[in-house]
């Protein structure tokens, strides 16, 4: 039976897309505390069921599927520039295509606003009448309002007429800005995009016999099995090293290892990644917030994902992205490996030095590759001790310089120093894990 966590959620997901949701109204209609009615509306938010406004409250929401993910919709827009809607509130879970800056003549600004557009304008009524005709939603800057009449319009139109107390160049940057986050977002790639679902693998339950390890064991030549009780919640992973030897007579939660470690859809698959390298585990289930089985991940499909991943090519470029773009390999008198970067605005904070975080990165792209060059695979950072030594000022030109201390089968120690202008600006010590390709 579904818990009331679970029915809760199954309500909001029934609700038609538009529709206005709060904790009381749950509370009452599903007969359940005030409390455990937040709790779930949190949990659908986080889901992309639902979307929270500051004083417009929570409405349904249409689950945005991957490749739409560079689309925003109209109430993620009010949240990225602090605004407050007019008119229009049915519209807001409808997403945007582009959008318009209003800084032109009426006839032509009106060829560019289009169905699903966002006019972004100052206090022009017309402006705002007109482009709500053609099926385009209005966002006014300055903290500028507009006529009753259009926000009736806006109203009948299902789309919202929102203001901002920002002007329109700050406006654009932002949406510009939350578009992009939104491309990176795109890119990184969840458990839930490689994992075998629940329907295509086998199981086993706590009140089985371990003989039904053997013949799964026989039928799939597998030898790891999650163990649900009767709700299909986890409890426990079953391996060879558990059955063999013992009574096939006995049940499997007499063997199990109890509380295996679990990972979620929405789990990123770095992360995945390094809890399975980092404790040794070849197989991993995936289960939802209520800690229900809803599939699997191996050791070697998330390991095949990553060597894949890497070789993409990448729209939204990050931090990581840019450090790893710029650094060169270059060689000098005693052969040694020296990788080379300039220090560009984006690397610095906000005194306008190279910010730690970066310096971070270049020790960990450096010794990544040298250590690719000697091992022919990839690494899971174990310990980093980072030690900055002079501040490195924008435009300079950094020598970064990884050293192999030890190496072995499953792990590495390099030391790194850096150097601008043959001075050490910074040094470190990195211990991985190694993941072999």
């Amino acid at each position: 039976m579904a818990t009331k966590h679970e029915q809760i959620l199954k309500f909001i997901e029934s609700l038609k897309v538009g529709n206005k949701i709060s904790v009381r109204q749950i509370a009452k209609e599903l007969n359940v505390s005030e409390g455990t009615a937040y709790r779930a509306i949190k949990e659908a938010e986080n889901q992309g069921l639902v979307s929270t406004i500051e004083r417009v409250g929570t409405i349904r929401i249409e689950r945005k599927k991957k490749e739409n993910f560079e689309h925003l919709t109209f109430a993620e827009i009010v949240s990225i520039v602090d605004g407050q809607v007019l008119g229009g509130r049915d519209g807001l879970y409808k997403t945007l295509n582009k959008f318009v800056i209003g800084a032109m003549k009426l006839d032509a600004m009106m060829r560019y606003t289009e169905k699903d557009s966002l006019l972004i304008i100052g206090n022009r009524v017309k402006a705002h009448e007109l482009a709500l005709q053609e099926g385009a939603a209005v966002l006014i800057t300055g903290g500028f309002d507009t006529d009753e009449h259009v926000k009736k319009l806006a109203d009948e139109k299902q789309l919202p007429i929102m203001s901002t107390s920002y002007d329109t160049f700050t406006v654009a940057a932002m949406i510009n800005r939350a578009i992009y986050d939104q491309l990176i977002k795109k890119e990184i790639v969840l458990v839930g995009d490689i994992y075998t679902p629940f329907t295509d693998t086998h199981c086993l339950t706590t009140k089985d016999k371990l003989e039904r390890w053997y013949d799964l064991n026989e039928h799939t030549t597998h030898s790891r099995y999650p163990v649900v009780d009767e709700n299909n919640r986890v409890t426990g992973m079953v391996t060879s090293k558990d059955v063999i030897g013992r009574d096939k007579m006995l049940t499997i939660d007499k063997v199990m290892t109890k509380n295996p470690m679990t990972v979620l859809k929405e789990t990123s698959l770095a992360y995945a990644a390094h809890i399975m390298v980092w404790e040794g585990i070849e197989i991993m289930p995936v289960v939802n917030s209520n800690h229900k089985l809803e599939g699997l991940i191996s050791r070697q499909d998330v390991l095949k994902a990553l060597q894949h991943i890497q070789r993409q090519p990448q729209v939204g470029e990050t931090i990581d992205d840019i450090v790893t773009s710029r650094l060169e390999a270059v060689s000098n008198d005693t052969n040694d490996t020296v990788y080379r970067s300039d220090i560009t605005p984006q690397m610095t904070n906000q005194l306008g030095t190279l910010s730690y975080g970066v310096l971070v990165s270049f020790v960990t792209e450096a010794s990544s590759r040298l250590l690719r060059k000697i091992k022919k695979g990839d690494l899971v950072v174990e310990n980093l001790s980072v030690y900055f030594i002079k501040p490195v000022q924008l435009e300079s030109t950094l020598e970064v310089r990884p050293r192999l201390l030890e190496v072995g089968r499953k792990s590495a120690k390099v030391d790194v120093e850096v150097f601008h202008e043959k001075a050490i600006v910074a040094k470190a010590v990195m211990m991985a894990q190694l993941i072999d390709r």
